[in-house]
């Protein structure tokens, strides 16, 4: 019998703590395939910071570090820098990077740090209960927006990705999601590229992730994966928003 799909050597064979129909668990996948593809699981050191994704060390088998929340960006550009040789990547949630981490990830950019942000957004704050976060879409409802986010009140969600854009120090930024097979094979492409372009001394690589939460937006997997399609991407139009080798930002 020829084995044509197998378990990446770069994750752990071990149970994930995330709720029922979370796609954190296929973006873990792809993070860990992407490292067995390009032969690295020894020299990538891992950065995930307080979230859902806290026990990530738990599940990938290269070397992980912890960090407060917020601070994986600038604890990865102290690992990077002490082992320049490394493959180092940030694993962020929308309320970690781009509410209490927004200064330390804008810098890390604008410095062009040599390292791979993953961006999982959610829409909302996963592990500390369901508040609003800076990715929030107008009028979703949450435990800090129980009748809907108010713009005029709540201001509006902020687009991380064509934000980073604008500097001058990013490599490659683009926007993927998870919500169907096509999407999550080319998700798997741009984060290919971004370890890629981290290896080549290209600069910093950002690749945001859209993704479901169905226990805080109170629906089913299935209505998450519709949501993401219906909601989310009209909002966060997916694709590579800057990449250094194609030209100017698109």
């Amino acid at each position: 019998m020829v084995k044509v799909f197998e378990r990446p050597k770069a994750l752990a064979d071990v149970p994930t703590h995330y709720c029922p129909g979370c796609t954190h668990g296929i973006i873990h996948r792809l993070i860990a395939e992407v490292i067995d593809e390009l032969g690295i699981v020894d020299k990538t050191i891992g950065v995930a910071p307080v979230g859902c994704a806290v026990l990530a060390y738990n599940y990938f088998t290269c070397d992980m570090q912890q960090a407060a929340h917020g601070r994986a960006p600038a604890v990865a550009t102290g690992i990077k820098r002490v082992c320049p040789d490394s493959a180092v990547f940030t694993y962020q949630g929308d309320g970690d990077l781009a509410s209490i981490g927004c200064a330390e990830i804008v810098h890390a950019a604008a410095r062009s740090e040599q390292i791979t942000t993953i961006f999982v957004n959610n829409g909302i704050y996963g592990m500390t209960g369901g508040q609003m976060a800076p990715t929030t879409l107008p009028g979703d409802k949450t435990t800090t927006s129980p009748y809907g986010r108010d713009t005029s009140k709540q201001g509006f969600p902020i687009r991380i990705s064509e934000m980073l854009a604008t500097l001058d120090g990013p490599a490659y930024i683009a926007r993927v999601s998870v919500h169907n097979v096509a999407n999550i094979v080319r998700a798997r492409k741009a984060i290919k590229k971004a370890f890629e372009y981290q290896l080549a001394g290209k600069g910093f690589t950002l690749v945001e992730i859209l993704s479901t939460c169905p226990t805080n937006w109170g629906i089913t997997p299935i209505e998450a994966l519709n949501k993401v399609k219906s909601e989310m991407l009209p909002y966060f139009p997916l694709g590579e928003i800057k990449d250094i080798e194609a030209g100017e930002k698109k």
